[in-house]
């Protein structure tokens, strides 16, 4: 059975418990900050936004990397947040962090358990976006992240990453009624 949402201190010590380094937690919360930001504008401009979802989503978002740094953070992430009992929204979080998601063939590729690994909530979104606008606790243009991935040759999550911007940025644009 799943808990309820833990707090930002819980979510903290979920970090600590299972062995995420200082850097990793300082990491998680300038995620955290930024994802919040970003957040407040969308709640100002009228969008459905869970800001406790997103914190500690975001919190939370690299504990797998008490396992691993490589993109499979993201799966052993899942699976200590489950052995954990945290809600699914903030599984869901994340498992779809990764670039701006990793596509069916790309998880099949890497050996992952089938599911769905690109952000699909406005939650979600933000927390990935943030994530990629932050480069261990300093934040950097999305424009920085993209470079990035092309100079290592991941041109298909520089794609995602800059349709992910162009989309929040377009959301963001739009006026509510």
């Amino acid at each position: 059975m799943n808990k309820p949402l833990p707090n930002r201190e819980q979510a903290i010590e979920i970090l600590q418990k299972n062995n995420c380094s200082t850097k990793i937690i300082t990491h998680c919360q300038a995620v955290a900050s930024l994802a919040l930001e970003l957040a407040e504008k969308f709640k100002a401009k009228n969008y459905s936004v869970n800001l406790e979802l997103i914190e500690i989503g975001a919190i939370l978002h690299d504990l797998g990397r008490s396992k691993t740094h490589d993109v499979t953070h993201a799966v052993e992430g899942m699976r200590l947040a489950q052995t954990e009992g945290l809600p699914e929204t903030v599984i869901c979080i994340i498992k779809r962090h990764v670039g701006a998601g990793i596509t069916t063939e790309e998880a099949e590729q890497l050996n992952w358990p089938k599911d769905n690994y690109i952000p699909q909530t406005l939650n979600e979104k933000i927390v990935c976006y943030a994530d990629k606008c932050i480069s261990g606790n300093d934040r950097v243009s999305v424009e920085t992240t993209i470079k990035q991935l092309y100079d290592k040759n991941l041109d298909d999550a520089a794609k995602r990453v800059r349709q992910l911007h162009d989309e929040i940025i377009s959301l963001l644009e739009r006026q509510q009624i």
